[in-house]
C-alpha cells in the first residue's frame, strides 16, 4: 500500500486484493525491545471487488464503519519500542475484532455450518465478522452472500492477521516474560457523547471489566491521558471485543487493553477527513507510547 500523509484525505475505495496486514517491528524478529504490541484492526482501506459488486451502498457510506486514520495515529510507535500490526482489509469486508465465524445466518443464501451460526449480541446488531450494516444502520448488501464468500474472507484476511498477532504476542512473552497488547479503535462522536455524563468522553479504556489485563495497565494509561487533559472512562460503552477477550489472559502473562478514541477529536465524520486536531492527538499518542515503553512493568511477570 502507498504511504500516505496523515492529513491527506482518504482515497477512494481500493478494489485490489493485497496482503491481510501491515507489520512494523520495533526490533528484529524474535527480539522486541519492549513487551508492547499495538494493533489497529479497523483502519483498513481495502475493499475487494467481490464485496463492492454485491454492495448496495455508495463508497462514502460504507467507509463510515472504518476507524479512519487510527493506523496513522499510532504510526510512530515502533520508533519507541512498540511493534505495530494494522489490518489492510476494511472492517466492513471482514472484521478482525470478531470471532472468525461469528456470522449472521440471515445474510447467506445457503445454510451455514453449525459452528458458523453466530448467536451473539454483535451479530444481532448486524455487526458480526461480516457486517450486515454500517454504523448508521444502513444495509451494506443488495444480495445475500454465500458461505464460500465468507470462507474466502476469513481464510484470506482474518486468519493470517490473527496468526501474525499471535506470533507477536508470543515473541514479546519470550523476550520479556509477558506481553502487553493495546488494541486501538475510534468511536463516533455520538457514542462518546452518550458515554459522558457532564460532557462527551474523549477516550474509553476497555479491559473486559478487569478480566483482560492487570489493573496496573489501564490505571497507568488513564493517568497518562488525564495528565494530557483527556476525559477518560472505562468499559462503557466499549469494554473490549474479540481481540481483547481472546488475547487478554493475565493468568498466562498476556495482557490486553482496548483504547477507543472519540473521532470528534481528530476527524470530520461527514467527509472522513482529518481536522486540525489530528496532529495534536497524534503527538499525544506518541507521548503515551513513550511513557508505556519506559514504564516498569516488572509486576506483570508475577501476575
Amino acid at each position: 500500500m502507498r504511504a500516505m500523509n496523515a492529513l491527506e484525505p482518504l482515497p477512494g475505495i481500493a478494489t485490489d486484493i493485497g496482503p491481510a496486514f501491515e507489520l512494523r517491528r520495533a526490533g528484529p524478529p524474535g527480539a522486541p525491545p519492549t513487551p508492547l504490541v499495538f494493533a489497529s484492526p479497523h483502519s483498513g482501506r481495502l475493499y475487494p471487488e467481490d464485496m463492492m459488486s454485491a454492495a448496495a451502498l455508495d463508497a462514502l457510506s460504507i467507509r463510515r464503519s472504518e476507524d479512519a486514520f487510527v493506523d496513522d495515529l499510532i504510526a510512530q510507535a515502533p520508533d519507541h519500542g512498540a511493534t505495530v500490526i494494522t489490518a489492510n482489509f476494511a472492517r466492513a469486508y471482514i472484521d478482525m475484532n470478531r470471532e472468525p465465524f461469528e456470522l449472521d445466518p440471515g445474510m447467506f443464501s445457503d445454510q451455514l455450518p453449525e459452528f458458523a451460526r453466530g448467536r451473539t449480541a454483535r451479530v444481532a446488531a448486524g455487526l458480526g465478522a461480516i457486517a450486515r450494516v454500517v454504523s448508521e444502520g444502513q444495509e451494506i448488501y443488495r444480495r445475500k452472500l454465500t458461505f464460500a464468500e465468507a470462507r474466502r474472507r476469513i481464510d484470506g484476511a482474518h486468519r493470517p492477521y490473527h496468526a501474525a498477532l499471535s506470533a507477536l504476542m508470543a515473541e514479546a512473552q519470550a523476550a520479556h516474560g509477558f506481553a502487553i497488547l493495546v488494541d486501538w479503535h475510534s468511536m463516533p462522536a455520538a457514542a462518546a457523547k452518550a458515554a459522558g455524563r457532564e460532557r462527551p468522553c474523549d477516550i474509553v479504556l476497555g479491559d473486559r471489566f478487569g478480566a483482560a489485563c492487570a489493573g496496573v495497565l489501564p490505571t497507568r494509561v488513564e493517568r497518562e491521558l488525564e495528565g494530557m487533559g483527556y476525559r477518560v472512562t472505562r468499559n462503557t460503552p466499549y469494554a473490549g471485543g474479540y481481540t481483547t477477550e481472546h488475547y487478554g489472559q493475565p493468568h498466562r502473562r498476556a495482557h490486553a487493553l482496548q483504547i477507543e478514541i472519540n473521532r470528534g477529536l481528530y476527524l470530520d465524520e461527514a467527509t472522513l477527513s482529518p481536522t486540525s486536531g489530528f496532529e495534536a492527538l497524534r503527538a499525544h499518542v506518541e507521548q503515551l507510547t513513550k511513557a508505556l515503553a519506559a514504564a516498569d512493568w516488572s509486576a506483570l511477570k508475577a501476575s
